[in-house]
């Protein structure tokens, strides 16, 4: 596999190619060989490395970086990896060339944000406080919300798109050790977030794409905050 060089990604970017797909892609799994090196060579530098970037409820208010870290760790099996970055390839590339690149990475990760704070509802619903989860399935299933949000307001066929996200769904309940909280958080906040960028509050619709995605971005992020602090455990 040749490197691209330069020039290449800047022609990319230009025609809007996936650049940040790819980055996002590459990050994944460079962490991932990461820790594979790690979990052989250091366990306990492994251990570490896991602990303080996974993401848990009980520890997300007082460790806040964990929503962020956690999305590019991956369980140390080739399944995880391969399955999650290969969901980000087939729908990454879409998302990106309709919303450009650095919306599309705010989308990516305010769902992300989503995924973690699903995890803090269902703590607070279920009062399961030991929870864990990293990966970066909260937001491509926030990418997933978007396709089916899109694909339906412009009338596409979206049956194969539904028996693939149903699949994804029922993944965590047949495996299992899978966060499937996160799965509902990141794809209620991309689905939220795509809603509102479509349609939205009529007096915004004449606003620029890159506005819309400043105003209801950070309205959204917002909100993902304070369900947090108000879901967060008082020990």
């Amino acid at each position: 596999m040749q490197i691209p060089t330069k020039r290449q990604i800047r022609g990319e970017w230009a025609s809007g190619g996936p650049v940040i797909t790819w980055a996002l892609i590459v990050a994944c799994v460079a962490v991932w060989l990461v820790e594979m090196i790690l979990r052989f060579m250091a366990p306990r530098a492994f251990a570490v490395m896991v602990n303080f970037g996974m993401v848990m409820p009980a520890t997300m208010v007082s460790h806040p970086w964990t929503w962020l870290t956690s999305m590019f760790l991956h369980a140390p099996n080739l399944m995880h990896i391969a399955f999650n970055m290969l969901a980000l390839f087939s729908v990454g590339p879409v998302l990106e060339r309709m919303m450009g690149h650095w919306r599309y990475l705010a989308f990516y990760l305010i769902s992300g944000f989503g995924g973690a704070a699903g995890l803090m509802v269902w703590a607070r619903v279920s009062g399961d406080w030991t929870m864990a989860a990293y990966g970066a399935s909260g937001a491509l299933f926030g990418l997933f919300a978007a396709l089916l949000v899109v694909f339906r307001r412009i009338g596409a066929d979206i049956r194969s798109m539904l028996v693939w996200m149903g699949i994804n769904f029922l993944l965590p309940f047949v495996v299992g050790g899978i966060a499937w909280q996160s799965h509902a958080g990141g794809f209620v906040t991309g689905g939220v977030l795509t809603w509102l960028l479509v349609s939205g509050v009529p007096a915004l619709r004449n606003r620029s794409f890159t506005q819309r995605m400043m105003i209801y971005g950070t309205a959204v992020v917002a909100v993902l905050i304070v369900v947090i602090l108000v879901c967060a455990p008082v020990f």
